[in-house]
């Protein structure tokens, strides 16, 4: 699934016509770069859930057809928060574990890392997600969770060494049993009260990983990858704090 129903307050004026996700860098939209690395992994049947403005997304992506994948679309009307906008396409995502990505940012993670993951979710039902986590950007300083060894936590105590989580994660379909189809509701506090249960375990990710969160970072992501496609090299490196 990729959630896209997010109204990207913070990048106006550019989100007043036009969704987040659709917003251009190195000559494509965001969420098309999402896709084609989804594509190239094995995943094909997506499922992208869509509010503000979301009738442009879906025109411009279609049934997938022309990426090499197949979309089913989740129409939230007015956004549904993380947890609720993934309980209500439930009914599209099936039974099994399923992967969750943001379709407003740029990674180069490789989502093929996560095949033997969802496929032991599916063996132990007792692991109810996994997070992938990265170095915390100039923005986020204090990041979100600890990582030991596999296991994800959160602070365990003040000033704690976290890191940020990237949106990309594996959840089990019971993680949202709790939510009415339709309702608003955060993924943080789902997440947290698995985590006292010892149910969530988690990677470090240190490659290309980039918040497009205001007009600023989404002109210079712009630029590097512009920079990088003509020298032929890898495209950015988000450093650690």
């Amino acid at each position: 699934m990729i959630l896209a129903a997010g109204l990207g307050e913070r990048m106006r004026p550019l989100t007043d016509h036009t969704p987040k996700p659709l917003l251009e860098v190195g000559g494509r939209p965001l969420i098309e770069w999402q896709i084609e690395r989804l594509r190239v992994a094995g995943f094909t049947a997506l499922v992208i859930n869509h509010a503000h403005l979301g009738q442009l997304i879906e025109d411009r992506l279609g049934d997938g057809s022309r990426l090499g994948v197949a979309i089913a679309w989740s129409d939230e009307g007015s956004p549904l928060e993380t947890a609720g906008g993934i309980a209500r396409a439930l009914h599209l995502l099936g039974d099994a574990p399923f992967l969750v990505c943001n379709g407003d940012v740029y990674s180069e993670y490789d989502y093929a890392r996560l095949l033997p993951v969802l496929a032991d979710m599916a063996a132990h039902p007792a692991r109810l997600a996994h997070l992938v986590l990265v170095d915390n950007p100039p923005h986020h300083p204090q990041g979100d969770f600890e990582l030991f060894g596999q296991r994800v936590t959160p602070p365990l105590a003040p000033h704690a060494s976290c890191l940020t989580f990237s949106g990309i994660g594996c959840y089990r379909p019971e993680l949202f049993a709790g939510i009415r189809p339709g309702d608003k509701a955060r993924l943080a506090p789902l997440l947290r009260a698995a985590m006292d249960e010892g149910r969530v375990t988690g990677e470090y990710f240190s490659g290309s990983w980039e918040d497009v969160g205001t007009p600023a970072r989404l002109q210079a992501l712009d630029r590097a990858l512009t920079l990088a496609a003509a020298a032929h090299t890898p495209a950015v490196r988000t450093p650690a704090c």
